[in-house]
């Protein structure tokens, strides 16, 4: 296949030297990728290897500058110029000034990527070095193995929350740290519905109280009810029609408790550009999560709702970092945006010593949460988990995955292997299938998503 012109140009002289082969088959450490940033004032573009993570912040520091991902609308308008689908990390494609990572320096060749038919060109360091011979040259990456994230040590999050916390905040805050980590309280309406779910005599008009004594949470019970995606017969009317006639008793427990929780925190002012809104992902998780239990088998099946539970609170360190790291919580967001495929554990272990998810399960267990949930919500990244309810983080995981995979912005994913399915009992085409009509079901999800945040 022959180069678009615009790159063939990018390239000059340097073009004899390149080969072209298919992306999935280039090498992982060859690979770079270019970011395009912009402060409002003037825009640059910075060259790393793919697979490391940008430390945007220690990039100002050194450039002094307040730089952040350049708007998606501003990305496309570059790319249209140039004529491709996607740019490759040659810097005279745009003309701006350009910075590369130093690490790339030392690298014996190089691989970039083409939009086009998903291509990589390979070519020698040093005519990579001759094309960026006038780009700056700066250490703002930091290499993902050096990052090392707590995935399966739950013993050990209260201990690295009290460091992060001491790291960050200041000496009045670290003299009241139980007070931090056990704020804000349980809201009563959860308290109530916790105490409903461990009693073995409850019954629906127990769970219709505990709804309508909050006019907020019944007007969204009963318009969820009401939404397209249920296609209930009939109005629903009332509180107890929404849970007798189209939701169920378990349904609306579970959701009554994930949005109990979600209005809990406050949502944030700040958000990643490029990523679904809270209860975007939270709805999406959720549905997703009661997928994939209803489908595994009725000896191995987990309960539905916490199943679906889990999913809806899955992202609910999302707003508790928001509260406890506010100065900082910018930071997480600007690096999530230029750092597009790896996984937020990951960044957010390396700014703050801490992820959402970690922090997320100490305040469960503070509140007292199924450990079903609160397991599920620590583990879901970590889709070799196999201690205790286990099968709920790895639905968590799946989910996820899968979501990601036909375009819902949930973050970096992951290949799903086959005996992932094995292990679930779960038959990989007719989830497939059922997750592609979930997805064509998205103006709904977004319907039922915004009835969430009202």
């Amino acid at each position: 296949m022959e180069l678009p012109v615009a790159v063939q140009q990018a390239l000059g002289d340097s073009a004899a030297g390149v080969s072209l082969r298919d992306a999935s088959q280039a090498s992982q450490q060859e690979l770079l990728r270019m970011v395009l940033l912009s402060d409002g004032q003037e825009n640059l573009q910075v060259i790393c290897r793919r697979e490391d993570l940008i430390d945007l912040e220690q990039l100002n520091k050194q450039l002094g500058r307040n730089l952040r991902l350049m708007k998606r609308r501003e990305q496309l308008r570059v790319r249209e110029r140039a004529g491709l689908k996607a740019l490759p990390a040659l810097p005279s494609l745009t003309g701006w000034r350009t910075v590369v990572d130093r690490r790339v320096d030392e690298m014996p060749a190089v691989a970039l990527e083409l939009g086009e038919q998903n291509l990589a060109m390979v070519m020698p360091a040093e005519d990579f070095r001759v094309l960026t011979a006038k780009a700056d040259r700066q250490s703002f990456a930091v290499a993902q193995e050096s990052i090392c994230v707590n995935l399966d040590d739950h013993g050990r999050d209260r201990d690295q929350l009290h460091s992060a916390i001491k790291k960050f905040t200041g000496l009045r805050i670290q003299q009241r740290l139980e007070d931090t980590l056990e704020l804000p309280p349980l809201p009563e309406t959860a308290q109530r519905i916790i105490h409903l779910r461990v009693n073995p005599n409850a019954v629906m008009g127990d769970l219709v109280d505990i709804v309508e004594s909050d006019p907020s949470l019944a007007a969204q019970v009963v318009s969820w009810a009401s939404s397209s995606f249920y296609a209930a017969a009939g109005q629903v009317r009332s509180v107890h029609d929404a849970v007798s006639r189209v939701l169920g008793f378990d349904l609306v427990m579970n959701l009554a408790m994930g949005l109990s929780l979600g209005r809990a925190l406050k949502q944030p002012q700040d958000h990643p550009d490029g990523y679904v809104d809270y209860w975007q992902q939270a709805i999406w998780q959720a549905q997703s999560a009661g997928i994939l239990a209803s489908m595994m088998p009725r000896g191995e099946r987990p309960v539905f709702g916490l199943a679906y539970l889990a999913g809806l609170l899955h992202n609910f360190g999302h707003l508790v970092l928001a509260q406890v790291f506010p100065p900082h919580f910018k930071l997480v967001c600007r690096s999530l945006e230029v750092n597009p495929d790896i996984d937020s554990s990951v960044t957010e272990h390396y700014l703050l010593g801490i992820t959402r998810e970690q922090i997320a399960a100490q305040l469960m267990e503070n509140w007292g949460m199924p450990d079903e949930v609160t397991l599920a919500i620590r583990y879901q990244k970590n889709p070799a988990y196999d201690g205790p309810h286990g099968v709920y983080a790895r639905l968590l995981w799946l989910g996820r995955q899968l979501l990601t995979a036909r375009g819902v912005a949930l973050g970096a994913g992951e290949e799903i292997g086959q005996s992932f399915y094995d292990d679930l009992g779960l038959n990989r085409e007719q989830v497939e299938e059922q997750f592609d009509e979930l997805v064509n079901s998205k103006d709904s999800i977004m319907a039922m998503a915004g009835m969430m945040s009202q």
